[in-house]
């Protein structure tokens, strides 16, 4: 059987293929795309491992892109460890009729702590003075060594936060295209992000989409283009479309004013006490899990959601099966956005009060999503990240604080179903024998695995 390359345009819908798309829309050519049935949330993790797993977050554990610990007490986004997802991933099924599987995983998620072949994934240098520098991790180590020889160091900066762009996703496509041929895998995956920075800063239309396209294009045909090298079958898949939005939910503040949500000061302002809450909401874009300490508590959030402007559907207990997210790492509720709004995670009620990293890219820290790290502050942003790295070269502590606190910047969000199939996920493939009217992101892992293993 043909090798496998597997190729997440995050962002892209099946109504962006055209004349901004060569590379893609030729890729339908040859073969044909198709829309695709998202799951809900749609966020990266849950989208990812969905399409890997063939199962619903209720089945994986994957119920966003973070949740609350419970055995801790602390709320995490962004973990990498693979042994998080709780359903077997297409490789490991794969492996049980043909071990010898060779896999690489490049910038999918949860690329640590994994069984597969080789790993590439971001992952910045913390050092003790508080300073942040760029780095990732590639598994096995001289692939690391191979990579920064080639293509020099990741830049980080790019990836995300208020310079994100499209050095990031170019840098991604370029190391994929060596590390495909380092590892030569049965089964390879890469992950180009650009579409996400943009669409969320401006909205889902407008003069910056055909660049964006273009660009796009380009890195998916640096991976394309790899693939073919090798005779391998190129799937293309996203995770979800981008919708307009134009307000924002602060549910915590709302749980807040009930008295359901508690906080703990201390010298760097209010911070989220999770144990101590009634009840608290951790915000993923457009849906939010909310954790009750008890069933008075969950009956008297429910009815405080439900009456909040920009509030679609409370789904309590039981009523979250409705979404496949009747798990234990879900809120006893899960509140879904209406269209044209996304949940703000902001808990205080005095801006004079906010964390200090509240105007930080910091998405350890923050209990909740927080689309407004792509902006710079227009009152002082970048002015304020200037001076923190004229302190950094002085070789002083610094605090690199341009986010700005005003949700009205946002102009795009996900998370939802989407309204209509040609705004949602698509999936290209270059096999016509994968073809068919629509797919389900839980239809891939299968046909991934009868394609490796014949």
């Amino acid at each position: 059987m043909p090798p496998l390359v597997l190729i997440d345009c995050v962002g892209l819908t099946p109504a962006h293929l055209g004349s901004d798309t060569p590379n893609l829309s030729r890729l339908a050519s040859e073969g044909f795309a198709a829309p695709m049935t998202g799951v809900v949330p749609a966020v990266t993790t849950t989208a990812q491992t969905s399409l890997l797993t063939g199962k619903l977050p209720q089945e994986h554990g994957i119920v966003a892109n973070g949740w609350y610990f419970r055995e801790l007490g602390e709320v995490w986004l962004w973990r990498q460890s693979q042994k998080l997802v709780q359903a077997p991933s297409c490789w490991e099924i794969a492996r049980r009729s043909k071990p010898e599987l060779k896999v690489l995983k490049h910038f999918w998620w949860y690329a640590m702590n994994t069984d597969v072949t080789a790993t590439v994934t971001p992952r910045p240098v913390y050092f003790q003075n508080g300073a942040k520098a760029p780095d990732f991790y590639a598994w096995p180590p001289d692939l690391k060594t191979t990579l920064r020889a080639k293509h020099g160091e990741f830049p980080l900066f790019q990836f995300w936060g208020p310079t994100a762009a499209f050095p990031s996703t170019k840098w991604i496509a370029d190391a994929f295209a060596t590390a495909y041929s380092e590892v030569k895998p049965d089964l390879a995956m890469c992950y180009l992000p650009h579409l996400d920075y943009d669409l969320q800063r401006f909205g889902p239309t407008g003069p910056h989409l055909a660049q964006n396209l273009r660009e796009l294009d380009a890195a998916a045909g640096i991976v394309i283009n790899a693939a073919k090298t090798r005779g391998a079958t190129v799937v293309v898949v996203s995770e979800y479309g981008i919708e307009k939005v134009d307000r924002a939910v602060f549910i915590n503040r709302a749980l807040r004013a009930a008295g359901l949500l508690a906080v703990t000061t201390n010298a760097t302002g209010e911070l989220l006490d999770p144990g101590a809450s009634r009840a608290f909401a951790v915000c993923d874009h457009q849906l939010a899990h909310v954790y009750c300490h008890d069933e008075a508590s969950l009956a008297e959030a429910a009815a405080i959601i439900a009456e909040i402007e920009g509030v679609e559907r409370v789904y309590a207990g039981r009523e979250r099966a409705e979404l496949g997210l009747d798990h234990a790492r879900s809120g006893e509720i899960v509140a879904l956005c209406a269209s044209g709004a996304w949940f703000a995670y902001d808990y205080w009620l005095d801006d004079a009060l906010k964390p200090d990293f509240a105007q930080c890219v910091e998405i350890h820290k923050k209990p909740g999503y927080d689309p407004r790290e792509l902006f710079f502050d227009p009152n002082g942003g970048k002015f304020r990240a200037g001076m923190a790295l004229l302190k950094k070269k002085l070789g002083f502590r610094y605090l690199m604080n341009p986010v700005p606190l005003d949700t009205s910047l946002v102009k795009g969000s996900h998370g939802r179903p989407a309204a209509r199939p040609e705004d949602g996920p698509v999936l290209i493939c270059s096999d016509k024998a994968w073809a068919k009217e629509r797919w389900s992101m839980l239809d891939v892992c299968p046909q991934v695995v009868k394609s490796l293993i014949g």
